[in-house]
């Protein structure tokens, strides 16, 4: 949970700031966020790989948490 967090809180502040260095270099409207949204979404992908990659560990690891419950509850129900 804490690394997804992170990582949406990261993503979020390089949105703000790409958003800010476009509006001082005069660009504004729709086409504002829209480069915000691709050239932040560039940066993420090469700058926050390895927040990406903790994230993504902690969901699958999460996930097999989960799974592993359901099955537990699904051979219990079975031996009823």
């Amino acid at each position: 949970m804490r690394a997804t967090f992170f990582y949406t809180v990261l993503r979020i502040a390089l949105f703000g700031a790409v958003l800010g260095v476009l509006y001082l270099a005069g660009i504004g409207g729709i086409l504002l966020v829209a480069l915000a949204a691709l050239i932040s979404g560039v940066l993420s992908y090469v700058l926050l790989s390895r927040q990406r990659d903790a994230m993504s560990g902690a969901v699958v690891n999460r996930l097999g948490v989960l799974r592993s419950r359901l099955d537990e509850g699904a051979r219990a129900e079975d031996d009823d």
